[in-house]
């Protein structure tokens, strides 16, 4: 970046200013929340995280420094929750991806799953030297998800990101309503919380703590 381009050392000041300010309102709108989901607080937040990513982009830009501390911004937040205080039900939707990074080693487990069981492949079908679908039909539908997820190297699948999403519903749908899109209604504002698990969030290892987005103080 030239020095022309470069910000001054007011503007960094000012920007770190900001921050305080910002820090100081997000508290005050803490201590006087009026519940969990107080939009004050949702707001003073999101002012936080963009007053502290605008000091940290001119702190960087003017001496080559970075912050201690990264908070999240607004668009990696849900909206304020606005379901009902007391769900009769609640849907659960899980996102979990994988690489296959050694297809033998799972065409392997899914050919030793049909030897042991035929029936689950149907007698006598051929696994090993087919397709990696194939071999991933078999294992998922003999192993249920939290277990291939405990088990994934086992099978020769890599982590990737994964997420799990609580969501308020006033009623249980009618059985089969929803199967055919069943991932097409999800309504954030109905979130209670959300778990994600993602290698962005540490450059050694995955964070796996809850990230409960509508308690962001």
């Amino acid at each position: 970046m030239s020095d022309a381009a470069q910000p001054t050392a007011a503007e960094v000041r000012a920007a770190a200013e900001a921050v305080k300010a910002a820090l100081d309102r997000h508290l005050e709108a803490v201590e006087n929340r009026t519940g969990d989901d107080d939009p004050a607080v949702y707001d003073a937040f999101n002012a936080l995280a963009a007053a502290a990513e605008a000091y940290d982009e001119r702190l960087y830009d003017r001496y080559d420094e970075v912050t201690p501390f990264e908070i999240p911004g607004a668009d990696d937040s849900l909206p304020p929750y606005a379901g009902p205080e007391e769900p009769n039900a609640l849907s659960v939707l899980i996102r979990r991806d994988y690489a296959v990074v050694e297809p033998q080693r799972l065409l392997a487990q899914a050919q030793r799953i049909a030897d042991v069981d035929p029936d689950e492949v149907g007698a006598g079908a051929p696994v090993v030297g087919t397709s990696v679908h194939a071999a991933l039909g078999v294992l998922f539908g003999e192993y249920e998800p939290d277990e291939i997820a405990s088990r994934h190297k086992e099978f020769g699948l890599e982590e990737g990101d994964s997420t799990l999403w609580v969501s308020a519903a006033d009623e249980l749908p009618e059985p089969g309503e929803w199967l055919s899109v069943p991932f097409d209604q999800a309504d954030p504002e109905r979130v209670v919380c959300r778990f994600d698990v993602s290698s962005v969030f540490d450059e050694d290892e995955l964070r796996e703590e809850p990230l409960d987005l509508h308690d962001e103080d």
